[in-house]
């Protein structure tokens, strides 16, 4: 049963190595996200599976040890998902940036109080079928935790990653409110085709949470918001 969840963005440049003469700019994200995650530690899980976006070659599950690297993002960081002790997983499995991010949050705590396992998700996996997997990951222990990684549209300004898009903000408004209320109903109901189009990635990752969420009696806090290079950034927490 889901009994905390924890919602952060997935850009590198949470990373202040990736992010380099820039990274203050996002200090007070990387504060949400370690606030988020506290919740997650609070509430003394069995198991911890960080759910986000992922391409083709990096989709399915990573289990503990699993590596990453910001080598490809100009940074000489390499992390590892879950315990700094966990035995190496799979050397040809290697961690999708999103969850690369997530392990690097995880480490920045000292995360060790629940097994960690990582499950990539591709955009275009229906709504449904990412609420059956919520669902499935929800039973699959007395006491589940979730790290959830995604962005929200990245077309908020002229100077985004996908230009502006006037619907971008009330997408970005929409999915904020279902965060910081626990709406698993409107998580759900979020359009794949306009997510697509606004350039959200955390659309499948958020509607793989309501499934996991679906009667579980959660209740939701907003951390943070804000789009600071035009792509909406959103931290909360469940509990």
């Amino acid at each position: 049963m889901l009994v905390a969840a924890a919602v952060c963005p997935c850009p590198p440049l949470l990373v202040p190595e990736v992010a380099a003469g820039a990274a203050p700019e996002l200090d007070a994200a990387r504060t949400a996200c370690a606030d988020a995650l506290g919740v997650l530690a609070a509430s003394r899980p069995d198991l911890l599976v960080v759910v986000g976006p992922a391409e083709q070659g990096g989709r399915g599950t990573h289990p503990q040890g699993t590596r990453g690297s910001f080598g490809g993002f100009g940074a000489d960081v390499d992390v590892r998902l879950g315990a700094p002790e966990a035995p190496d997983a799979d050397p040809e499995r290697v961690l999708p940036p999103s969850l690369a991010v997530a392990a690097w949050l995880l480490e920045r705590i000292g995360w060790s109080d629940a097994p960690v396992e990582g499950l990539g998700v591709g955009e275009p996996l229906a709504p449904e079928r990412c609420v059956q997997v919520g669902r499935d990951i929800a039973a699959r222990a007395e006491r589940v935790a979730l790290l959830v990684m995604g962005d929200a549209s990245a077309c908020r300004t002229l100077k985004a990653p996908g230009y502006l898009d006037e619907r971008a903000a009330p997408f970005d408004a929409r999915v904020a409110r279902a965060l910081a209320t626990a709406d698993v109903t409107a998580l759900e109901e979020l359009d794949p085709g306009l997510a697509y189009e606004l350039k959200a990635s955390g659309r499948a990752p958020w509607q793989v949470l309501a499934g996991a969420a679906d009667g579980a009696g959660l209740s939701g806090a907003l951390l943070y918001e804000d789009a600071p290079y035009g792509v909406g950034y959103l931290v909360a927490a469940w509990s």
